[in-house]
């Protein structure tokens, strides 16, 4: 009798401990992690940024346990596809290419694009498009599509370089390695106010908006994530957040 209540016990045991590890469903957030201040592994070595703090917010008001994982931005579209995440949501464009592989969410976001020099170079806008300067991108990036679109049409005379990320072509305009950087406008002004660098102005992209993206057959995940989206966009929180990551200048 002893032997029988001691193995119900182990069961009763085995379906609780299974209940607690499986009590929250699953959800892998796609990240850039070297994009500022959106998306970044911070010095703990933990992911951060304001679309991080966002995605977590909603995570925990829809029910899910969200988890972020860096991906190489140039094939993070190709990692939602193939199911390696289940999300992306780290300042992305909306575009209308992007839009005919994945679904996005409501903008959450508006951004310009930007060119980045050392603080003390004296380059305007139209020098560094037509004076055979170089410029950094990302690659992956819409301003590195549009460039390439662009350029041609337009006669510059400019050499693009690519990126992995924005910071990384930011350190050779530091070094000298090239002349200046085009990137989204709220990382420019996070190293703007870290690093030896400055804003020269906008190079002719129209503006963009950002958005969070899921696969086309996730049409209930994205109306629970652009519900939550919508109601934390509208509480004193969200607020808080554009002020903590200095997303309004």
């Amino acid at each position: 009798m002893l032997k029988k209540n001691l193995c119900l016990l182990c069961s009763l045991l085995t379906l609780l401990c299974a209940g607690s590890s499986f009590g929250a469903e699953k959800l892998v957030n796609g990240i850039d992690a070297n994009f500022p201040p959106f998306a970044f592994i911070d010095k703990t070595g933990t992911p951060s940024g304001f679309d991080v703090e966002v995605m977590t917010w909603i995570g925990n008001d829809i029910g899910m346990d969200v988890t972020h994982q860096p991906i190489e931005w140039d094939g993070i579209i190709t990692s939602l596809l193939t199911k390696k995440i289940d999300i992306i949501a780290s300042g992305m464009s909306i575009t209308e290419e992007r839009s005919k592989q994945v679904n996005f969410t409501i903008p959450y976001w508006v951004i310009k694009q930007v060119l980045v020099t050392k603080k003390d170079s004296p380059l305007t806008v139209d020098q560094v498009l037509n004076d055979k300067k170089t410029i950094g991108v990302q690659q992956g990036t819409t301003e590195a599509k549009w460039f390439k679109k662009e350029a041609p049409k337009n006669g510059w005379n400019f050499e693009l370089r690519y990126y992995s990320s924005s910071p990384l072509a930011i350190e050779d305009v530091l070094n000298g390695r090239i002349d200046a950087a085009a990137m989204d406008d709220a990382p420019a002004n996070d190293a703007a106010s870290k690093k030896d660098v400055h804003i020269i102005g906008t190079f002719g992209m129209e503006d963009e908006e950002f958005g969070y993206a899921v696969r086309k057959d996730e049409t209930e995940l994205l109306e629970k994530v652009n519900t939550s989206l919508t109601t934390f966009m509208a509480t004193p929180e969200w607020n808080k957040l554009v002020e903590k990551y200095n997303l309004n200048k």
